[in-house]
């Protein structure tokens, strides 16, 4: 039987057809072998950080106003002015003021008069209470020696006693008019006090950071009438999931970039943790001071801090991205004879690019960091650059 021709090229494009169809599904299709890319393990220095954001917030800040109502008459500095402790900021007046330190004035110096003559008073008194005492004694001796009636002698014992009473009324009155001069003294020194208190100066060298009253505005007491921070104290008020806020501590360093300053890391240190975390964020509030602080600082600004935990040195390590789950164990998968096999490990201490590894692996061993789908045990792989380099 003659075979045409033209059977001859249709059974040869079918046989093509068949072939490069079956080379397809081995090398593209369902049954092609999935691409991945493998690292090495190796050993490398790993030193974890703990991100978290925050605002910048001073530690110390002032509100400085009256201890009693009064009336602003000047302000002396403005919002960004620095200023140094015991500087004049500020004074307020009050209406009544100048007529009660008027009247105190007064009365002291009424006080003093009262006392003055009280002690001439007393002088008096002590130099007639020694002449009636004296004249008593003589009459007494002139009596025993029957010289004078008894009448005389007891006439002038009284006359003492009458001196010595007086004496003692007199040193009453000085004493109480001394204690009018201390009364009268002490509204002196209470209204001095007052007027110093209406001068508001700086409790430390600080920055304003607001003016909250004007020239002509009355306060009562407790009202700031300026605000004050202490710019060399400031610090991150930062959020960590407390998930990984474990092992944060008081004195680890951290790096701090300023949402104004994207490229630029400000050295900090973790100054106190907070006992009280939020429950509904699930946030613990971590506080990082600028160690130092830098010259130019926003209050409220946003601030991305890096907490640097203690880490490892020569650690064998693995890209994060290597280490997966399978069957409810941790570890990785590597390539036996053309496919994937997963190697359980125990992992440690982990950064943003890197994991510890510290048993399952050795140190050159080959792991699968990427593949182009889901890995699973037995799968057939092979070797390809998946990610650009």
């Amino acid at each position: 039987m003659k075979i045409s021709r033209r059977s001859v090229f249709l059974s040869l494009g079918a046989i093509v057809f068949i072939a490069a169809f079956a080379w397809l599904l081995v090398t593209r299709g369902p049954l092609a072998a999935m691409g991945v890319e493998t690292v090495e393990a190796t050993r490398a220095d790993l030193r974890p950080g703990v991100f978290g954001i925050g605002t910048v917030e001073a530690q110390h800040a002032y509100a400085v106003g009256p201890i009693q109502a009064g009336r602003v008459l000047s302000v002396r500095v403005d919002h960004g002015d620095r200023v140094e402790a015991g500087q004049l900021l500020a004074e307020l007046d009050t209406v009544d003021l100048g007529q009660r330190a008027e009247a105190a004035s007064s009365a002291a110096a009424r006080s003093r008069q009262a006392a003055q003559a009280a002690q001439a008073q007393v002088a008096e008194a002590e130099s007639r209470a020694r002449l009636a005492q004296a004249n008593s004694e003589r009459y007494q001796a002139l009596y025993r020696q029957n010289f004078v009636a008894r009448e005389m002698a007891d006439s002038r014992r009284h006359e003492a006693a009458a001196a010595e009473a007086a004496l003692a009324a007199a040193r009453a009155n000085a004493v109480a008019a001394q204690r009018e001069i201390g009364r009268a003294e002490a509204d002196l020194r209470g209204i001095e006090q007052v007027r110093n208190s209406l001068k508001l100066v700086s409790p430390v060298d600080g920055v304003v950071t607001a003016r909250e009253a004007e020239p002509g505005t009355t306060v009562v007491a407790g009202q700031a009438v300026l605000r004050l921070v202490d710019p060399t104290r400031l610090w991150v008020r930062t959020r960590v999931d407390q998930a990984r806020a474990q092992g944060v501590q008081v004195g680890q360093t951290a790096d701090i970039v300023m949402r104004s300053v994207p490229g630029t890391a400000l050295p900090g240190k973790v100054v106190r943790i907070d006992l009280q975390s939020d429950a509904l964020t699930e946030e613990r509030i971590i506080n990082v001071a600028f160690d130092p602080a830098p010259a130019q600082l926003y209050l409220g600004e946003l601030a991305e801090v890096t907490i640097q935990l203690p880490g490892a040195r020569d650690a064998l390590t693995v890209p994060r991205a290597a280490l997966a789950q399978h069957n409810g164990q941790v570890g990785v998968w590597r390539i036996e004879q053309g496919r994937a096999r997963f190697q359980p490990v125990q992992p440690g201490m982990q950064t943003a690019e890197r994991v510890q590894v510290v048993s399952g692996l050795a140190a050159g061993d080959r792991v699968i960091a990427y593949s182009s789908r889901q890995l699973d045990d037995g799968v057939r792989v092979r070797e390809q650059q998946l990610t650009p380099r």
